[in-house]
Order: structure tokens, then sequence, then C-alpha cells
């Protein structure tokens, strides 16, 4: 072997070593709305460890991971992987912005704007029951199942409008709302652990969470019935609950909510249309 054919071999191999050394960037996949108020589904190679703007992510042991972002949230992260040979891969997620419907309504009467003194006490303590039921970190990946609509009718309300009442603006709705009759089928979205369960809340009436796995649930606000019970674990389509007008509620309609974790997520972006939905069981 001469000595050029030495070198062309040579410099193939530290090509090789290269390559072998290197994460593959299809290692890294992201599914999901990348928009202000989504939610992306991940995948890494199995062993790897996720860190979004410097935090830990939970991964499970086949390299699933949930990310996702709030209303208001800022256009630009920075994803990184270290992989289990120690190689790095950083990744930047750039998001939609997205405009909101601010609604403007003046001359109401104070207590229609805030509640008396004597309900904040009650309001803190239910406030206090839902954070902690969101709080769950659960290696579960129930939301592998996919997501359907609860509930079936018009949708009354979207995710991240806001109302300003006599000047002051309130809290940024968080939810979509599907109206219907008192008495209608308010069906699991998708597989989960029932993690709370209260008929009476002050804003939000009957009021139920289901967990999906890390960190990811589903809360259903306004409830005229409870069909499940806290520590049951529902299938997708099963029958949960029926939509009501209880607590802090304008008329009969389903409030559904997701979180994951903090993180106040659009449910409407985790669903088809809801014809999609209309045939069932």
């Amino acid at each position: 072997m001469n000595g050029f054919s030495l070198k062309i071999k040579e410099l193939f191999m530290a090509l090789l070593l290269l390559l072998v050394a290197l994460p593959i960037l299809a290692d890294l996949s992201l599914e999901g709305s990348f928009t202000q108020g989504g939610l992306l589904e991940g995948r890494v190679t199995p062993g790897a460890k996720v860190l979004l703007n410097g935090s830990p992510i939970r991964t499970s042991k086949e390299g699933v991971f949930l990310i996702g972002f709030g209303r208001d949230e800022p256009l630009e992260s920075k994803l990184k992987v270290i992989y289990s040979d120690g190689s790095i891969e950083i990744r930047k997620i750039e998001l939609v912005k997205r405009q909101y419907d601010i609604q403007r309504v003046d001359g109401l009467p104070p207590s229609k704007v805030t509640p008396p003194e004597h309900d904040w006490k009650r309001i803190k303590a239910e406030s206090a029951l839902v954070k902690q039921a969101r709080r769950q970190d659960d290696k579960r990946t129930d939301f592998l199942s996919g997501f359907k609509w609860p509930a079936i009718g018009r949708i009354s309300g979207v995710y991240g409008s806001q109302r300003v009442l006599n000047g002051k603006p309130r809290r940024p709705h968080f939810g979509v709302d599907v109206a219907g009759p008192v008495g209608t089928k308010v069906v699991a979205p998708a597989d989960g652990l029932v993690t709370l369960v209260h008929r009476n809340m002050f804003y939000s009436g009957g009021t139920l969470i289901v967990d999906h796995g890390h960190g990811l649930s589903s809360s259903f606000l306004h409830l005229s019935k409870i069909l499940v019970s806290e520590g049951d674990y529902v299938k997708q389509g099963m029958l949960i609950a029926e939509i009501g007008a209880t607590g802090r509620a304008s008329g009969p309609h389903l409030d559904w909510r997701m979180n994951l974790f903090k993180k106040r997520l659009d449910p409407a972006l985790l669903v088809g249309p809801m014809s999609n939905d209309k045939k069932r069981p």
C-alpha cells in the first residue's frame, strides 16, 4: 500500500469515528403546536437527559418527554439533550405569537367584579387543592393515547381571551368552553388517573381533574354530576361527568382546561375538529 492510499484510509477511519461519536439529529424529534399555549411531544434516544432553558424535563425510559408553553410564553427557548455517551445537542425552539380576544365591560356592580372578603378563605383553600393535584409528577405516559373532545356542543369560549371589567384586567380564560344542556355527557379525552373530585368550588363548581402522566392534566369545570372518584383510572371515551352550570357560570357549559404542571395549555390544539368525535358509543 502506497503512502497516498494509507492517508486516504486514515482519513476515512477518522471520519467514521467522528460520525459514531456525534448524535444523529433524527434521534431528537419534536411534534405538536409550536405556538403559545402549545404542547410538544418529544422523543430522544433512551438514556438521554433533556433540559429546557436549563431545567430538567422528565423523560421516560423509552425517551418520550413533554414540553408546554403558556399563554404569554417567550417566543424562543433552548432545548439541550445530553446523550448517554456524553455528546450534546442544542436546539432552538421558536414559537408563533398569538393574538387573543380582549373584551371590555364597564358599569358592573363591584360585587360582580371582586368576591366579598368573607369568601377569600374558601377560594384560597380550593386553589391549594387544585395546585396540589396539578403538581403530580407520574412516570405514566397515558397521554400517548392521544386526545378527543370530552363533550360535543357549541364552542362558547376560547383559550387566552380576557375581560377588562370596570377598567381592571381580569385573569385570562385558560380553557375552551363547550356549551350544552345540563346533563350532557362528559367523557375522558385520554387515559388517566383521577386526582381531584370536588362538587362545589366557589369559582368552578363541580370540578374534576384527571392526570395523564408526566405532569399533564385535564380539568373539567362547572359540572352538574361527577361519576368517578379520586384514585379511579379512566380510559379514553369513558363517561366521567355531566355538564352543568355550577360555580360562577353564566350558563350550562363545560370549561375544559389543560396544564403541564404550572403551564396552562390550549386544549383545542390537542384535538382535531369536533365533527370527528361526534360518533360515540
